[in-house]
């Protein structure tokens, strides 16, 4: 019997698992039962992908950077990588502008349905924390976000996740510092990062056999742990504005990857499927990292030198779906509330959003701190913040899991883009978990 692509597999476990969550909304005990049960299993499934996450991001620089046989070719990839992940985020908010400025889904929203999203989420402790978050990053100076690339402890910065600019930092100074030194000297470390980068990529093979029993217990979670329905409901025209302005930008993609590489679109988005599946059950693109790399080098054909720098930086400061969703929630927000914007203060959204995501870390809820930025800057009054979140709060988590697939996608396309532009995409060459299993048993005998 033939075998199910693993991203058909990941579709039934996340199609599974909403079934599952929405029959445990019924019983009393079936939320406490998903939760203490199923959701550990998730958990330890994105646990397991943050794990092998700056591991890889070490092992597949440092191999790309001394593959390199012309420095050059690096600044040329990280000078294009820059300017096209610029060039994509002020085109996704500029369609999250245009949408929200032409469907207006904050026009006529009731006194009454504000009044009950204000009491039910303006005290909640993940609005309040939020706007504590945002309030320490603006008072940091204009040139904090470089000072915070720059690690004072290497190992520091590679035990923790949310330092993964530090990471790439200290990664790329390694690897040219490896170049300079010549061939001769450099190959021990060289054959050591090689070998490691070969085990990280099989431990990603290991760890995508359980993704479909993981997407279940996640989006399991998602379901039973969601709002009061009345008040998503209530939220659906907003909701579905953001949803469209990321429809459209995996259009924008798809158009620009044919365009530019004569890539089939519909392969390319099947190829990369698993890692956006992923992106929309886990919310976060540092998670999904690992998955991405191995999609678009094995699948699509993108080298390892392109790749290795163009999706970690990706997953760090390329943000399309969270800065479109910037640009809806911020209008949104001040449609309902009766705050007037300018087209000084509309531009002044794309800048923000634009530097917000920079900055920002590539986990679930990071969007909401960066909207806190972008609602600041164009003057929003202070004593609105909290109710201005506590609109758009009981939507966020779904949203964030859609606009995590637009992040993901996003970053695969450059990464295209990039390699394209500088002959480094070749055919893809698959992996599989079990490619030396033969060789193991054969060893036992």
């Amino acid at each position: 019997m033939k075998k199910i692509e693993l991203h058909w597999q990941i579709l039934i476990g996340m199609l599974l698992g909403i079934v599952f969550g929405f029959v445990m909304t019924y019983p009393s005990w079936g939320s406490g039962f998903v939760q203490e049960w199923i959701n550990p299993f998730g958990t330890i499934f994105v646990k397991l992908l943050k794990l092998i996450a700056i591991p890889l991001i070490l092992a597949s620089l440092i191999k790309g950077i001394s593959d390199l046989k012309d420095i050059s070719k690096f600044r040329k990839i990280g000078l294009r990588t820059i300017a096209i992940y610029i060039i994509t985020t002020i085109i996704a908010i500029s369609i999250g502008l245009l949408l929200v400025n032409i469907l207006k889904p904050g026009v006529g929203i009731s006194q009454e349905t504000i009044a009950e999203l204000t009491s039910t989420y303006a005290s909640d402790a993940g609005v309040t924390s939020k706007i504590e978050e945002a309030g320490r990053q603006t008072q940091s100076g204009r040139l904090q976000f470089l000072v915070d690339m720059v690690p004072d402890n290497a190992f520091r910065a590679v035990s923790d996740n949310g330092l993964m600019l530090q990471v790439i930092f200290f990664t790329i100074f390694f690897g040219i510092s490896m170049l300079l030194i010549g061939e001769q000297y450099a190959k021990p470390l060289k054959d050591f990062f090689d070998a490691l980068n070969d085990v990280v990529l099989k431990m990603v093979d290991l760890i995508m056999l359980t993704a479909p029993i993981a997407v279940f217990a996640l989006l399991a979670n998602v379901v039973v742990s969601s709002g009061d329905p009345d008040l998503l409901l209530a939220l659906l025209k907003y909701a579905g504005v953001v949803v469209l302005g990321l429809l459209l930008m995996i259009v924008f993609y798809s158009v620009v990857v044919y365009t530019f590489t004569r890539y089939n679109p519909f392969s390319f988005l099947s190829r990369i499927s698993p890692a956006q599946l992923l992106a929309f059950s886990t919310s976060s693109s540092a998670a999904t990292l690992p998955v991405t790399m191995e999609r678009v080098e094995e699948h699509i054909g993108v080298d390892k030198e392109v790749s290795s720098f163009v999706l970690p930086v990706g997953a760090t400061i390329n943000m399309d779906g969270t800065s479109l969703y910037q640009g809806v929630a911020a209008v949104f927000i001040s449609q309902a509330l009766g705050f007037e914007l300018t087209f000084g203060d509309q531009l002044t959204i794309i800048l923000t959003a634009l530097l917000a995501s920079i900055g920002s870390a590539a986990v679930p809820g990071a969007g909401m701190v960066m909207l806190v930025i972008v609602l600041e800057s164009i003057g929003f009054p202070p004593d609105k913040l909290a109710i201005g979140l506590a609109l758009i709060f009981a939507v966020d988590r779904p949203l964030d899991m859609c606009r995590t697939v637009v992040n993901v996608t996003g970053d695969a396309t450059v990464s295209m883009l990039v390699a394209k532009s500088v002959g480094k995409l070749g055919k893809p060459h698959p992996r599989h978990w079990d490619d030396h299993l033969d060789e193991v048993k054969g060893a036992k005998d």
